[in-house]
């Protein structure tokens, strides 16, 4: 079944005050058409609203996180990136645009500083900024209109075009060089106030920069070329004229012979098809255009290259760009056909969980299934950090069912229902509202500050937290079907606001994240102006829509299962090619965005944005951050994500970092859980060392994941997974031979007992670890996070500092354990006056301790 997706907005006049909506209609309708208006949260407005005269005449939605935002996103002249492989902003006296023509890479990260080169306007045109506006706009282009009176100049904006396209109504041609003055025209040499005219439909410019355009006329024109400054220049027409100019930066004399031969075909718009079968889903790409399609030249970047079906490639010779995610290289036709391979692994993995981890997978969710306390569910206090910590919870609901552990589903769903009641409660502090300027579901507080829960109020990370929402929504709705039917619409609000597929949707967006063109998603929405875009977490983004593909496979038809299939395919496949780096990739192959070796081998892209890509993050940039925030949350559709050349270079590459008592689990885990793709035997020996898991991940996820891997070698995966040791026990220090002690007295942890009169501890279980409980007060053992104080019992309860490993000591006799804390993940030492203190980095400089079990 072949769907159709478009959206085109038709103005009559510019200055009528009339517009109308045509659709072509989708095959595949909207999720809704309901009003999400009684949201518990009820409506709020944006503090940064559409420029109104922008969008003069047209109503709500209007997209968020397109290319061209920054032209409607307050104060509306931002500098937009595109239609690449340009770049512009929209002011009152034109459209200013460019091509930027030096890409550098600082070690870190390359850049590729924007760059203005001209600015086309028509001369009758009076600078005001109201009059410029959208006529139309589809899930990739918008048309911008010029309007003075009777006179017009429209803006085809669509990517991949290598041409800047203007249409001329009755109106002068003005154009600007807006990158030096102007050094020749038509080849011939200008000085300071020397000017030159032609007549024709083909024109060459150079300015004193050195940048030529070549500037097309698909119908006679005279222009004169005037130098009028070192610094300004200007192309005009001699009078009024109703055609279209197309310009084109040329890299190369020899990419004349190309852009010469098919600027005659130019698009106007793209409508956004696509298909499926079980296994396989298609984009197709059709643009409307002006002209005989199969001669219309556009450019493609390397993703599309890799998914494109039956291509009609001129050479990569005779015409290239190089932008910030590669070469920009020539195809013909008005039609691309992209296909992916579509995961199946939603709710489980493709394989049954390895024997070897069974039991030890078993006893983990038997244990975090019971730590859930209905009575202290999380209350929400925004979206994205209670979205991760109930995501990591909801999948020990999968995980039970699969391993036939019904007994600890409903546990897991009153849980989650519990927290989730609060979303509904029009009283609580963190509600969701509508947004009604732009369309969409926010945090009500952050739709007038920016700084509240990431900018979700202006559409910052909607689809990294409404995957998470929508994850823990689906699994309720999965065991909890009067749940589902009373909350169905209103779950539907927000799988609206990421993965609406249908112009038909009166209240939200096309799938509002997704830059259909650029092959991913973007994060960043409209705050400050909408640009420059970027996207940190490609995990969270993939998760966005893993977490829609959940819930549409409990709540919607499978045709909403299958878009969100795609969706999904496409993300993961955008995060392989321009965030997971490859060093082994030639710097000449064509699909390599990354031509630099040296970017390469910095193995993670932390941050893709609009003009810089490169190994960092706004708020870290340790190896391990880097990587496992691409990684994150763990679920079975990530086994796609994994690929295994990456991983294993992760694992090479972050090691020093993995090995490093002072970084924390919270990130090692997620790596550990990766690299098991490509070696699940050794992640299992690594998982088995970790005791935190960060909010986003759980011991039973993490086992399950990496139990659950490919394993052609047929050898167990978990093997014999070491443990501490349970029971009641007396401590004995090996090199002293004296006994721990302590009481309520003295709770800090001394050696310094005889047999006779030694304390007992009872240790007990928690994952890869255990607590000891000093079995006289029933206080729990804590070791200070900083290493500096000793080891005391001291707490009523047990928490992550009261969590310790219990290992045989390396290189000791057999019966001889060292204690790592938890806490700091530094070993117990015994000093001089005989205190235990976790202040050691090595387990060759702690203590050796007997466990005798009493």
């Amino acid at each position: 079944m072949l769907q159709s997706l478009v959206l085109f907005l038709a103005s009559a006049a510019f200055g009528s005050g009339s517009s109308h909506i045509s659709h072509k209609r989708s095959l595949l309708g909207p999720i809704g058409t309901g009003s999400p208006q009684t949201i518990a949260g009820g409506t709020v407005e944006c503090g940064a609203p559409p420029v109104t005269s922008f969008f003069d005449g047209l109503k709500p939605p209007f997209p968020t996180n397109s290319w061209w935002a920054p032209y409607a996103a307050p104060p509306g002249n931002a500098t937009a990136a595109g239609p690449f492989p340009y770049e512009s902003a929209l002011y009152g006296d034109g459209v200013v645009f460019g091509i930027s023509a030096k890409r550098q890479f600082d070690g870190t990260s390359i850049h590729q500083p924007t760059q203005t080169d001209w600015r086309a306007i028509f001369a009758e045109h009076s600078g005001e900024f109201a009059n410029h506006k959208a006529t139309a706009f589809d899930t990739q282009s918008v048309t911008v209109q010029y309007v003075q009176g009777s006179a017009a100049m429209t803006f085809y904006a669509v990517p991949g075009s290598p041409y800047v396209t203007f249409h001329y109504n009755d109106s002068t041609p003005l154009l600007t060089a807006m990158n030096g003055g102007i050094k020749s025209f038509n080849n011939q040499t200008l000085s300071v106030g020397a000017n030159a005219t032609a007549t024709g439909t083909e024109f060459s410019v150079t300015d004193t920069s050195n940048s030529t355009y070549l500037i097309y006329a698909l119908s006679p024109i005279t222009l004169t070329a005037t130098s009028n400054s070192t610094n300004l220049g200007t192309v005009s027409a001699s009078s009024p004229f109703t055609g279209v100019l197309r310009l084109a930066m040329l890299n190369e004399t020899a990419h004349k012979e190309l852009l010469d031969q098919y600027h005659g075909v130019y698009p106007i718009s793209v409508g956004l098809d696509y298909s499926w079968t079980n296994s396989t889903g298609s984009l197709v790409f059709s643009w409307d255009t002006a002209g005989n399609g199969t001669d219309l030249l556009m450019l493609t970047w390397p993703h599309h290259r890799i998914a494109m079906q039956n291509p009609n490639y001129p050479a990569t010779t005779a015409l290239s760009y190089l932008t910030t995610k590669g070469y920009m290289y020539p195809a013909l036709g008005n039609q691309w056909e992209l296909q992916y391979n579509l995961t199946s692994s939603l709710w489980d993995p493709p394989r049954a969980l390895d024997k070897s981890c069974s039991s030890s997978v078993i006893k983990g969710l038997e244990y975090e299934v019971g730590q859930l306390n209905i009575s202290n569910a999380p209350v929400p206090g925004d979206f994205y950090f209670w979205g991760g910590t109930l995501n990591s919870v909801a999948r020990l609901a999968a995980i039970a069912d699969n391993l036939g552990r019904s007994d600890l589903i409903q546990p897991v769903v009153q849980y989650l229902e519990a927290s989730f009641e609060h979303w509904f409660d029009s009283s609580a502090t963190t509600l969701a509202a509508f947004e009604t300027t732009w369309g969409g579901v926010v945090d009500k507080a952050g739709a007038t500050d920016a700084n509240i829960d990431f900018g979700n109020g202006f559409y910052n990370d909607h689809h990294f937290h409404y995957g998470y929402f929508l994850s823990v929504a689906a699994t309720i709705a999965k065991y909890d079907t009067t749940w589902l039917n009373k909350h169905k619409d209103y779950i539907n609000w927000f799988a609206r606001d990421i993965i609406n597929p249908s112009s038909e949707d009166p209240y939200f967006p096309i799938t509002r994240c997704r830059d259909w063109f650029a092959g991913h998603s973007w994060a960043s929405g409209i705050a400050n102006g909408a640009g420059s875009r970027d996207q940190e977490s490609t995990g969270e983004a993939v998760n966005g829509y893993y977490g829609a593909a959940l819930w549409a496979s409990v709540a919607l038809s499978n045709d909403y299962l299958n878009f969100a299939r795609l969706l999904l395919a496409t993300e993961m496949h955008g995060a392989q090619v321009y965030w997971h780096l490859y060093p082994s990739l030639s710097p000449t192959d064509p699909n390599n965005p990354y031509p630099e070796q040296g970017v390469r081998e910095l193995i993670t892209v932390g941050n893709v944005e609009d003009w810089q890509s490169g190994a960092w993050l706004f708020w870290g940039d340790q190896k391990s951050e880097i990587a496992a925030i691409q990684m994150l949350p763990v679920t079975p559709a990530n086994e796609v994500l994994y690929d295994t050349e990456w991983v294993e270079n992760v694992w090479s590459y972050a090691m020093d970092e993995l090995i490093d008592p002072s970084i924390g689990d919270s990130w090692k885990c997620v790596m550990v859980a990766a690299y098991s793709n490509a070696n699940p035997q050794v992640a299992a020996q690594w998982s088995a060392n970790m005791t935190s898991w960060g909010t986003g991940q759980t011991y039973t996820n993490e086992l399950y994941f990496i139990g659950t891997r490919p394993n052609p070698s047929g050898t167990p995966i978990c093997g014999v997974v070491p443990q501490n040791p349970y029971g009641v026990f007396q401590i004995q220090e090996v090199s002293s031979g004296n006994y721990v002690t302590a009481s309520s007295a003295d709770t800090n942890l001394t050696v310094s007992a005889n047999n006779g009169t030694a304390v007992t501890f009872n240790s007990t279980f928690v994952p890869n670890a255990g607590t000891l409980q000093l079995t006289s007060t029933s206080q729990y053992v804590t070791a200070d996070g900083s290493g500096n104080y000793t080891l005391a019992a001291s707490r009523a309860t047990a928490s992550s500092w009261e969590r310790f490993v219990v290992r045989q000591k390396v290189g000791a006799a057999s019966g001889v354990y060292s204690i790592k804390a938890a806490s700091n993940g530094f070993y117990v030492t015994v000093n001089g006056d005989g205190w235990l203190i976790n202040n050691a980095a090595n387990e060759t400089d702690s203590a050796g301790f007997y466990f005798h079990s009493t």
